[in-house]
C-alpha cells in the first residue's frame, strides 16, 4: 500500500510543481501591472502571498518594490537576501545600493561597488559611479582610476568624459583636461559644464 501511495505522489509531483510555477508567474504578472499603475503596496502583496525566502527572484523584486515605496530598510533586507542567494549577482548589488544611497550610507555603497568590481572589474556603470563618489569627496586620484576605466570602455559617453575632464582639471593636468572638455563638446555641443571648464584653463 505504501509503495502505491509513493507512486501516486511521484505521479502528482509534476502537477503540483506546475501549479506552483503557474501561481508564481501569475503573481509576478499582477505585480508588474500594479507597479505600472504605481500601486506599489498592492504589487508587493501579490508577491508576498507566494513568498519563499529561498527565491532569488522574489527577494529581488520585493527589494525593488519596497524601494519604490520608500521602505528603505525593508528594501535593503530583501536585496541582501538576494545577494546571499546569488553572491555574484550584479543586478542585486546595483539594487541594494539604491536604498543605501537614499539613507546616506555612502561608505556601504562604496564597499558594495568595490566588492563587485573584484569579480566584475569591467563594469562601466560601477566604475563611473565610484569615480563620481570619489570626485565628490575630493579624492581625485581614486576618482581618476575608476573614471578612466569607464571612459576606456565607453569613450564617447558624455557623463564619463566630462567627469574625467573635471577630475584632470582638479589634478591640474590641464592638457588632458582641455582635450577631454573639447571631446565632450563633440558629444554634447555647447554644454555649459564643458565650456566653464575650458574657461578655467585659459
Amino acid at each position: 500500500m505504501k509503495i502505491v501511495s509513493n507512486s501516486i505522489l511521484l505521479l502528482l509531483m509534476p502537477i503540483l510543481l506546475w501549479g506552483q510555477e503557474t501561481n508564481l508567474q501569475k503573481a509576478f504578472q499582477e505585480s508588474y501591472a500594479l507597479e505600472y499603475k504605481k500601486e506599489y503596496t498592492e504589487a508587493a502583496k501579490r508577491l508576498l502571498a507566494v513568498y519563499s525566502s529561498g527565491s532569488y527572484e522574489l527577494n529581488l523584486r520585493l527589494g525593488w518594490l519596497q524601494y519604490l515605496q520608500g521602505e528603505y530598510d525593508q528594501a535593503i533586507a530583501y536585496y541582501q537576501k538576494a545577494v546571499e542567494l546569488m553572491p555574484y549577482s550584479v543586478e542585486a548589488r546595483l539594487g541594494w545600493v539604491l536604498p543605501l544611497a537614499e539613507l546616506g550610507n555612502w561608505n556601504q555603497v562604496v564597499n558594495i561597488y568595490e566588492s563587485t568590481l573584484a569579480f566584475d572589474p569591467g563594469n562601466a556603470k560601477i566604475n563611473y559611479r565610484l569615480g563620481s563618489i570619489y570626485y565628490s569627496r575630493g579624492n581625485y586620484d581614486k576618482a581618476l582610476r575608476y573614471t578612466e576605466q569607464a571612459v576606456n570602455m565607453y569613450p564617447f559617453d558624455f557623463d564619463a568624459v566630462i567627469l574625467l575632464a573635471w577630475i584632470n582639471l582638479k589634478r591640474e593636468d590641464y592638457r588632458k583636461a582641455k582635450v577631454l572638455f573639447n571631446k565632450s563638446l563633440l558629444i554634447n555641443p555647447q554644454n555649459k559644464s564643458a565650456l566653464a571648464g575650458l574657461e578655467l584653463i585659459k
